[in-house]
């Protein structure tokens, strides 16, 4: 997590902090500058790594935008079932309409623009809604964390 920090330091980011060990970074750039920062810093990665990792970005105001809205929040449901998906792309309707709601019985799912609400009661290591059907299906990328992860996230961008 520190070379994922010095890149983006390097890159023009500033105020840097990552976030436990899965490539969460929290940085203050100009929304012009952070889309090209993130474009950078995945040819970099390919580059030093040799590794294919999409970078999907969400400023604060989005961030806190998701939490505010997250249906099953509202709902009461446990935080500890509630992930969310936060998806590179707003998929279109017609790939939205393919998706199975009975894929993984028990797990549920919610939609709302680029971020994918789902509650996972049974475990995320149980469930067929995973990044790769759900990539697949929507035709974009997609990066999945816990509830309390996205609190934290939130938190940090909040400064």
């Amino acid at each position: 997590m520190a070379t994922l920090s010095a890149m983006f330091a390097a890159e023009g980011a500033t105020s840097v902090t990552t976030f436990i060990q899965s490539g969460n970074v929290v940085f203050d750039a100009p929304p012009k500058l952070a889309a090209t920062i993130a474009a950078r810093i995945e040819r970099q990665i390919e580059k030093k790594l040799a590794l294919r990792v999409p970078l999907v970005l969400r400023s604060g105001a989005e961030m806190a935008e998701a939490v505010a809205r997250n249906p099953y929040v509202a709902a009461g449901v446990d935080d500890n079932e509630l992930h969310l998906m936060f998806l590179a792309d707003k998929p279109a309707a017609k790939l939205v309409a393919t998706l199975d709601a009975n894929r993984s019985p028990g797990d549920t799912f919610a939609l709302v623009g680029r971020d994918l609400y789902v509650r996972l009661p049974n475990g995320a290591a149980r469930t067929k809604l995973t990044n790769a059907y759900f990539d697949k299906a929507l035709a974009t990328v997609s990066t999945m964390r816990n509830w309390r992860t996205v609190l934290k996230l939130c938190e940090l961008a909040a400064g």
